[in-house]
């Protein structure tokens, strides 16, 4: 039985963070992505690829990649601030690509992924708000909002994916990674509200760099250019048992592998398609 699977910019390293590293040429990944037998990608993050509609079409056809959805970070808990105005563009960019899912991450403002606030109950009161009315925004438009647990973000925690669930009708996107580092067991999670998932980010994670980062002895910058995150079927996620759960309770989305990753230069070797040339390679061989 086949599954949706889909690659992620952030494999080769492309990230929205300032800073983050050497940022690989667009034509470089997508050719990448394709080489490997994907079919399908998110957008990556804002910049990446073309703006204007039929631009984007036409790189994305160029190398007959579809596009499934994106991840957008926005601020959710600021009275002050209305986070439609953060979703329009990216919005538009999702819907000219006809992808089908936009991945919202409940932002905290500032560059990066770690650090983040405590937010009191207005803020929080703002943030669950948000979410349904960002939510609603997008349905209009004939997509799909998922949140997205995110380490550094304002959902990272278990009590806060919770809160989450109990406060708003928003669907999840269950991303292995970031949850494990945050404190919940995505295994656990799957099997607890199967229901709520209607997006996935499969990564695989160093469970010894995690309990570091959790720590506060490593920063999550500092974890993920040390190799936190590894090709799938290699690290401490039960990434087997996590697909075998969603299926089993009728899952019909996209699985998205993503290995984050921070690339000092050009590669001068193979690079990050090595890593995922072997993540497609182990979800081939579980679900054949």
């Amino acid at each position: 039985m086949s599954i949706k699977l889909a690659g992620a910019p952030i494999s080769w390293g492309v990230c929205e963070v300032p800073g983050w590293g050497h940022q690989l040429a667009p034509a470089q990944v997508l050719a990448e992505m394709r080489g490997v037998g994907l079919t399908a990608t998110e957008l990556g993050p804002e910049g990446f690829l073309p703006a204007d509609a039929e631009e984007l079409k036409s790189v994305l056809a160029e190398h007959q990649l579809s596009c499934v959805g994106g991840f957008v970070p926005v601020i959710l808990h600021r009275a002050d601030h209305d986070p439609a105005e953060d979703l329009a563009g990216p919005l538009d960019s999702l819907i000219a690509a006809d992808a089908g899912v936009v991945v919202l991450a409940a932002a905290t403002g500032a560059d990066g992924y770690d650090s983040r606030p405590v937010l009191d109950e207005t803020q929080w009161n703002t943030l669950l708000a948000n979410l349904d009315r960002l939510a609603g925004i997008v349905a209009d438009r004939g997509l799909l909002a998922v949140l997205h647990p995110h380490v550094g973000t304002i959902v990272e925690t278990r009590a806060e994916v919770d809160r989450v669930l109990a406060g708003s009708s928003i669907p999840l996107c269950l991303d292995t990674g970031h949850l494990l580092i945050g404190g919940t067991d995505p295994l656990e999670l799957a099997k607890a509200v199967p229901q709520r998932i209607a997006h996935t980010h499969l990564k695989d994670v160093d469970a010894a760099l995690a309990a570091r980062v959790q720590s506060g002895e490593l920063s999550y910058t500092a974890a993920v250019k040390a190799g936190m995150y590894t090709p799938l079927g290699t690290g401490d996620v039960d990434i087997e048992a996590i697909v075998a759960v969603l299926r089993d309770n009728g899952f019909d989305g996209w699985f998205v592998m993503e290995q984050d990753t921070i690339l000092d230069g050009v590669p001068v070797d193979d690079g990050p398609v090595a890593d995922v040339r072997a993540s497609v390679a182990y979800l081939n061989g579980i679900i054949a």
